[in-house]
């Protein structure tokens, strides 16, 4: 599926133009699931974070029991390959990837005696700062290890997150807040979330049900740093309710407002959502220091 343009492929030792084919119909990752990815971002030639993002598609692979064949030093110089062949100005979205060749004599297991590997590069713009996003309640949670893989980002997953999406849309929000397997605020279906009361900010604490994502750390560590207090605790729905701010993170967009949860509404306009505003210019004063 492609998402953006100008789309560059990685596979097999070279570069190809376009989307190209790589898996075949009979590969384990095809019909068994077996496929990992980690998503990372170029905007105006500042790449933040993108080591961190290859070595955690390595892991999530070793959590679908399939063997990463490229080190992080090595997927990272190819990353930066393929980008030179875009203009500087270009937002592209990284996205490296590996998944299952054969199974074992069940079919199921994979086998590691041969993984799949490629690198997609596709063109896809950052949102407008001035976007937000409106959150609805869903019935769907997000599993438990014991449940499901959600110590990988896996490709598996994402089925349960689409129908998260479904149901809120169904309902008239963009995106839905979701909830653990013991009821509390977990995170979005597509970004983890925060909340803002009285200047101190609040997060969802890493409990194994969803990905505590890159993004999400690098701006906890930019608040931290700028002496921004910082919690990561349970939270409830009801949290949610008498929020002053909410916002969600991940490496699409970085960092986005949310204007209303069910019938809950937060200020987004001009003198609204200060924390917010300031976090996206922490992080990209960041970004600029490290390039």
């Amino acid at each position: 599926m492609a998402t953006g343009q100008n789309i560059r492929t990685y596979f097999e030792g070279s570069w190809i133009e376009g989307d190209a084919p790589i898996m075949r119909a009979a590969d384990h990752g095809s019909w068994l699931g077996s496929s990992v990815f980690d998503g990372a971002r170029c905007v105006n030639g500042l790449v933040p974070d993108l080591e961190p993002h290859c070595a955690r598609v390595n892991r999530s692979a070793e959590a679908l029991m399939l063997r990463p064949t490229v080190s992080t030093d090595e997927m990272v110089e190819i990353v930066k390959e393929g980008l030179a062949l875009y203009p500087k100005e270009a937002a592209v979205y990284i996205r490296p990837m590996y998944w299952g060749i054969n199974g074992d004599v069940t079919a199921i297991v994979p086998q590691p005696d041969e993984t799949g590997f490629a690198i997609c590069l596709e063109e896809i713009p950052m949102a407008p700062t001035e976007t937000a996003a409106t959150l609805g309640r869903t019935r769907f949670r997000r599993p438990v290890l014991e449940d499901a893989v959600v110590n990988a980002k896996a490709g598996c997953l994402y089925p349960n997150n689409a129908r998260m999406l479904v149901e809120a849309r169904s309902r008239g929000f963009t995106n839905a807040l979701v909830a653990d397997a013991m009821g509390n605020v977990a995170e979005t279906a597509t970004a983890n979330i925060f909340m803002v009361r009285d200047g101190e900010v609040f997060t969802p604490i890493p409990n194994g049900t969803f990905l505590a994502g890159i993004t999400r750390s690098r701006h906890i560590a930019n608040m931290a740093a700028d002496g921004i207090a910082i919690h990561e605790t349970v939270l409830s729905f009801e949290d949610f309710e008498t929020a002053d701010e909410v916002f969600m993170t991940g490496n699409m967009n970085k960092i986005t407002p949310i204007k209303a949860f069910e019938d809950n509404t937060y200020d987004v306009g001009p003198n609204g959502n200060p924390m917010t505003r300031r976090l996206r210019e922490m992080y990209w004063d960041w970004a600029a220091s490290t390039a």
